[in-house]
C-alpha cells in the first residue's frame, strides 16, 4: 500500500492559519482518494475532508466547511489541507489516509496506509 507522510502542524492561535501536507513518494499515489481525519484528546477519530483522486471532487465535514480547503498536486504526490479561521475545537492529531476500500469517504474504515499523524494545536 502507497506510504503517506504528514507535516505542517504546529501551535497557532485562534483566528490563525495552517496549511497541512501530505506526501507520498509512491508512482500509485495519484490513484487513491485521500481522506484528513483528526483525533483530540478522547475523542474518536473524526472525518474532515476528502479528495478524489483527480482532484475535480471535495468534500467536508459540516465543522470545517467554509473554513477549511482540500486540495492536490499529483505532479508532487501531495495532498494540502489548508486551515483558516482555525478555532480552540480544531485541536487535534491530524491524519492523512488513502481510500482502499469502496464504501462511504466520512468513514475511516475505507481507508487504510494511515500516516503517522501531525499535532495541530489551537490557542484561545
Amino acid at each position: 500500500q502507497v506510504q503517506l507522510v504528514e507535516s505542517g502542524g504546529g501551535l497557532v492561535q485562534a483566528g490563525g492559519s495552517l496549511r497541512l501536507s501530505c506526501a507520498s513518494s509512491d508512482r500509485t499515489f495519484s490513484s487513491y482518494n485521500i481522506g484528513w481525519f483528526r483525533q483530540a484528546p478522547g475523542k474518536e477519530r473524526e472525518f474532515v475532508a476528502a479528495i478524489r483522486r483527480s482532484g475535480e471532487n471535495t468534500y467536508y465535514a459540516d465543522s470545517v466547511k467554509g473554513r477549511f480547503t482540500i486540495s492536490r498536486d499529483n505532479t508532487k504526490n501531495t495532498v494540502y489541507l489548508q486551515m483558516n479561521s482555525l478555532k480552540p475545537e480544531d485541536t487535534a492529531v491530524y491524519y492523512c489516509a488513502a481510500q482502499v476500500l469502496g464504501g462511504n469517504y466520512r468513514d475511516s474504515g475505507v481507508f487504510g496506509s494511515w500516516g503517522q499523524g501531525t499535532q495541530v494545536t489551537v490557542s484561545s
